[in-house]
């Protein structure tokens, strides 16, 4: 919705251009009409004359049904500029397999990424990976590049985690079914107690996972930060969006985290209104 273009030019006094045909209007109000430009329109060959620095792409490559095709208009775009640095993130592949992120399986998303897979795809493409990471505790891949002239592929796809890979991915469907039915009984215990449940996270992973289990009347109420969603409803199951004041009255006996990495802030969060409740992190 353009938060993070705005943030990286409010920090760094930049110029951006940010192209999304979902884009809303009036989102952004905090950062003048000099400095950002938001176009309503698919990033394409139309715009090859915005020339950028550097070219940021945050979870979009895994929602296009062929990533070569994107990355190849990309790199010719840029042409011979061959300073202009290119960011992209999506989600990291190994984390669903070995750490079981299983509320990240959407059918939104066409391609999932190792370090190996990302990187022959960028060097098949013409550039030359400058460095892969995992980022937000292993749940992402980020890589920087710079387009080169006559980039070899890299001899080494998917050769270095091969074997990791396939013994996560004979393991995974055993460990699939067996994550679903452990959250299958922890509600079911909840409900033959009479414990009321709220699910923190109206995103991706709160939407699969309230749909996987098939949970409708169980639970009523899904908390989100973000003041768009509150008020909406879950696809699928229904749920009620509601922003973390209105725990103050509901008062649920069990919040579930959708993500782990933001237990610590929903702690403090719910600590500062005077809720008390047991946490779960799926």
């Amino acid at each position: 919705k353009g938060d993070f273009l705005s943030m990286l030019c409010q920090l760094g006094n930049n110029r951006g251009f940010g192209f999304d045909p979902s884009y809303e209007h009036g989102r952004i109000d905090d950062v003048s009409k000099e400095q950002i430009t938001f176009i309503q329109d698919f990033y394409s060959e139309l715009y090859s004359n915005y020339k950028a620095d550097i070219i940021c792409c945050r979870h979009v490559l895994e929602h296009i049904q062929f990533p070569r095709h994107f990355l190849n208009f990309i790199r010719r775009t840029i042409g011979n500029r061959l300073d202009t640095v290119v960011f992209f993130e999506v989600p990291n592949v190994m984390f669903t397999l070995k750490d079981l992120g299983i509320w990240d399986l959407i059918y939104e998303h066409c391609s999932y990424f190792s370090i190996s897979s990302l990187e022959h795809v960028f060097t098949s493409c013409g550039f030359k990976p400058i460095n892969i990471r995992e980022a937000f505790e292993g749940q992402f891949l980020c890589i920087d590049a710079l387009p080169v002239e006559n980039q070899e592929p890299s001899k080494n796809y998917y050769w270095d985690e091969s074997q990791k890979m396939t013994g996560y991915v004979a393991a995974f469907s055993d460990k699939y079914y067996s994550k679903i039915k452990q959250w299958q009984r922890e509600l079911e215990t909840m409900r033959t107690q009479n414990h009321t449940a709220v699910v923190w996270g109206a995103g991706s992973k709160g939407v699969t996972f309230l749909n996987t289990l098939k949970v409708q009347d169980q639970i009523e109420y899904v908390v989100d930060i973000s003041p768009p969603k509150q008020g909406m409803y879950v696809a699928g199951t229904g749920q009620k969006i509601v922003s973390p004041e209105f725990l103050r009255e509901y008062r649920p006996d069990t919040i579930i985290v959708m993500n782990p990495i933001y237990i610590e802030e929903i702690q403090k969060l719910t600590k500062d209104i005077n809720v008390d409740s047991k946490f779960m992190v799926v």
